[in-house]
């Protein structure tokens, strides 16, 4: 049964979404979870986006620079957890969200995990990895771009215990590799392009703007 927007809406789906923004941007020289994109910061853009997004609730996990970088998203409905382990990778900002889905009331049955830096992942995307989770009844649902699978992708609540213990720097795409079987992909070509140092920002601003939306 292929399940669109509408119906998962009604169905109060308990599918979450975590925004990592927790990296200290030391190729960019500033944080770019602050640079400008579509008239408003990369974490504010991202941030609507999941909230635009079929999934609840929306969990952003910061780090470095916490103080400066919260007020982005201060008065937007989303839960906030700071990981103070930022610094040993994103695997510690992985678990900080884990943890906090974990101890939410509501039972939380799979989690979308997405980056601040990945400028085209929109809400329509967020919507077609939870669609293909119920269609294709797969557990693990990755976007899959320049020949690779990785994140935005949609991990069903049993991977949680192994999504919490990953180690250092691993991130949300070592899960995938080790679970190739129970994946299902979606294709997501400008998933390809984050924005990690100066001239990546440079070359984004000058995109044809128009592009942002066709996928």
């Amino acid at each position: 049964m292929v399940f669109n927007t509408e119906q998962i809406d009604n169905q109060k789906s308990t599918i979450a979404i975590m925004i990592l923004a927790a990296g200290a941007s030391t190729r960019m020289g500033t944080p770019k979870q602050l640079l400008l994109y579509q008239g408003r910061s990369f974490l504010q853009y991202i941030t609507e986006m999941a909230i635009a997004s079929v999934c609840q609730p929306v969990v952003v996990v910061l780090g470095a620079n916490a103080e400066q970088i919260h007020p982005q998203i201060n008065q937007l409905t989303v839960r906030v957890v700071t990981n103070l382990d930022w610094a040993c990778g994103m695997s510690t900002s992985i678990k900080s969200g884990i943890e906090l889905l974990n101890n939410l009331p509501q039972k939380i049955e799979a989690v979308v995990i997405t980056l601040c830096d990945q400028p085209f992942v929109s809400h329509q995307i967020i919507n077609q990895l939870v669609d293909a989770y119920y269609s294709a009844k797969k557990p693990i649902i990755a976007s899959e771009y320049a020949g690779t699978l990785g994140v935005p992708a949609l991990f069903s609540q049993r991977y949680f215990s192994e999504l919490a213990v990953l180690q250092e720097t691993s991130g949300a795409k070592k899960v995938i590799n080790n679970n190739l079987n129970e994946v299902f992909s979606i294709q997501f070509p400008l998933g390809d392009i984050d924005i990690d140092t100066p001239k990546d920002y440079e070359q984004l601003l000058s995109r044809n703007v128009g592009a942002i939306h066709e996928y």
